[in-house]
This record gives C-alpha cells, structure tokens and sequence, in this order.
C-alpha cells in the first residue's frame, strides 16, 4: 500500500513528458489596398525559424464562428516568415477556405495560424493576434494590430473614433 501511494505522488509531482506549447505571436498589417495581412512576428521568427503553414483563421472573438478560414492541404505546405503576408479573403484557387464575411471597423478580431510540427520542438503550433479596423484620416480604414499588452481603454484599443 506504502508502495503504491509513493508511486501516485510520483505520478503528481513528475511534469508530463509533452508540456504544453505556447502561443506564438502573430502579427497583423495592412496589406494591398488596406487590407488586413497575417504573419507570424519577427521576434517569433528570430527565435524559432520559420514554421510551416498549416491554416488561418479570422474570428470576431473567443468563442465565435470564423469570419474567414483558408487550409493547406495535407501534402503541401509552405514556410510562414515575418517578410511575407497572408491577406484576409486572399484568394488562391488551389487552397480550400470559406467565403469571407465582411470586416466591420470598430470590431475587435482575433487571427490564429496554425503550423505544422517541424524541426523545433519547442516551436509553436499556433500563432494569435488581435486587431481591428478603425476610421483614419480623411475617413478611411486603417488596421491597427492589438498588441499583447494593449489595454482596451476608452476607445476600445483605438479601434473606435474618437469625439471631436
């Protein structure tokens, strides 16, 4: 009985062989004609390389349905680096992905992209951000990447005009 107490503290105590892996950040952008565009972040590159693509995903927040998805299929894939970016809708005939709802200004909305396990162990297999799209001058949209730290504040990340 000695024996098998000792054996479940054992069980309790020792870390499991696969920990977790972190979230990796992603980064948003404006890409051609202002849309949203999705990498990873260049501090996630310098650190880990440069994962392989597995899917993207838009979402409006935790816990609701996708704004916009695109997947690679299982037999290809490519190297996500901080140089290159993935536009929102981005339209490329060979890939499956869901028709893109429109983006609101003013919204707060999350990105996950999610890679293939590759030579790093330690590399992660997702990649999150935030961000919106607020009014600029002249009244046009402009994207604003939330960071991790940002605080929502008064205007909401400054993703909501301000009074004049």
């Amino acid at each position: 009985m000695k024996h098998l107490l000792t054996l479940c503290l054992a069980c309790l105590i020792v870390p499991p062989a696969q920990a977790a892996r972190r979230v990796g950040e992603a980064e948003v952008r404006a890409g051609a004609n202002g849309v949203p565009c999705f990498t990873i972040s260049q501090r996630e590159e310098e650190r880990g390389g440069t994962p392989n693509f597995q899917s993207v995903t838009v979402t409006g927040g935790a816990g609701k349905p996708a704004m916009w998805r695109m997947d690679m299929p299982r037999e290809r894939t490519f190297p996500v680096a901080y140089s290159m970016c993935i536009p929102y809708a981005g339209r490329v005939p060979a890939l499956p992905q869901a028709p893109a709802l429109p983006l609101e200004s003013g919204k707060v909305y999350t990105v996950e992209i999610d890679t293939r396990p590759g030579k790093g162990g330690a590399m992660p297999l997702r990649y999150q951000a935030r961000f919106c799209l607020a009014r600029g001058p002249g009244g046009g949209t402009v994207v604003r990447h939330i960071g991790v730290n940002d605080r929502a504040g008064r205007f909401l990340y400054g993703c909501l005009a301000s009074p004049d």
